[in-house]
């Protein structure tokens, strides 16, 4: 029986394709059959909780088969595989952000107990169970970051100008490899590095706030170095020349041209590079010291950071564990939290200073 052109457009899998709803209620029964399966098998306890990611990811290896057997059946081997890659690729998007997703859950949920205004306006003198808080490691945080920011960036961004605006030759070539080298070293190198130019100066021993900034400065200036290259390059060399042809000197291109034009990616960059090494402990260790004091001067005394704070906290933990393992957590979902907000100021920063377009 021939089937007319109207019952053809009304049943769509009699034109050999698939209905917009038809991939969603595969994945809503891939993943019914994975809960199921969990559950016969026994992968599930009640009592301890239902085993949500194993059986997602389940439910997904069965969705990638059954939507690419059904779509062979109905719509062709062509289809059917453009509907196996776009299942692949959104299942491993999906695979990568559990990790994620798993991470900010389990800091948020453990953290919680302990963020309180009692964790932002205490430090853990004379702590010694529960109570206390985490301000003198968020203040030396913020202070030793911004101090090696300050170092970083001026640094950074010149040599990128020198690379790419006026490097050539042997030389060019050299600081390009020593940034590549830098870029690749571990971070306790780093703080061993600060420590040891404050221990020739100061004696032995000596543990400094200013010497863990000089730590993360050496860590961020690889970083800043890269990414304020790469978006120096991309400006179009039409610009420079037009520039040149109306008699700009080159230092005044840089300023006025190349920088401006660029300046949204540079400002991504730099919040990275911040964001890179704002969580690093053993630098800090090493250079910064440990102490339960609040301390806002960098070149007098220890001074704590919240790496070092919720390393402390866990691995020492003294008469009352609970309450060192809830102090840890909160000081991680705080690091976390300090960088998203350098990223969302990254955004807006971006959009600020990116090249308006149109009238």
């Amino acid at each position: 029986m021939t089937l007319t052109r109207a019952e053809t457009l009304g049943n769509p899998y009699a034109s050999g394709q698939l209905a917009k709803r038809t991939p969603w209620l595969i994945l809503a029964g891939s993943l019914a059959m994975s809960a199921i399966l969990f559950l016969l098998l026994g992968f599930a306890d009640p009592t301890a909780g239902y085993n949500i990611p194993g059986a997602v990811v389940v439910g997904a290896l069965i969705h990638t088969v059954m939507i690419y057997v059904i779509s062979y059946l109905i719509e062709g081997s062509r289809k059917a595989k453009d509907r196996l890659v776009t299942a692949l690729v959104s299942g491993a998007f999906l695979l990568a952000l559990l990790p994620l997703i798993s991470l900010l859950s389990t800091a948020v949920i453990n953290g919680l107990p302990r963020f309180d205004l009692t964790f932002f306006t205490n430090s853990m003198r004379n702590i010694v169970g529960a109570g206390g808080g985490a301000v003198h490691a968020i203040v030396g945080t913020l202070l030793m970051t911004l101090t090696a920011t300050v170092i970083s960036v001026p640094i950074g961004l010149l040599t990128s100008i020198y690379l790419v605006e006026y490097g050539r030759g042997s030389l060019a070539r050299a600081i390009t490899f020593f940034v590549d080298v830098m870029t690749g070293i571990p971070s306790i190198v780093a703080g061993l590095f600060a420590y040891s130019i404050f221990t020739l100066v100061f004696g032995p021993g000596v543990k400094l706030g200013i010497a863990g900034a000089i730590a993360l400065s050496v860590l961020m200036i690889p970083v800043v170095v890269r990414s304020s290259e790469d978006m120096l390059r991309l400006v179009p060399n039409e610009l420079r020349e037009a520039s040149y042809a109306l008699g700009v000197p080159k230092w005044l291109t840089v300023l006025k041209i190349v920088l401006p034009t660029s300046m949204a990616g540079i400002t991504t960059g730099v919040m990275l590079a911040i964001a890179r090494v704002i969580g690093e402990t053993a630098p800090l260790l090493v250079a910064a010291g440990f102490t339960n004091n609040l301390n806002y001067n960098l070149v007098e005394g220890r001074m704590q950071s919240l790496p070092v704070f919720v390393y402390t906290n866990y691995v020492s933990q003294g008469t009352d564990p609970q309450a060192d393992i809830e102090r840890a957590w909160a000081g991680a979902l705080t690091l976390i939290l300090i960088v998203m907000l350098l990223n969302l100021v990254a955004r807006l920063i971006a959009k600020y200073f990116a090249p308006k377009t149109g009238r």
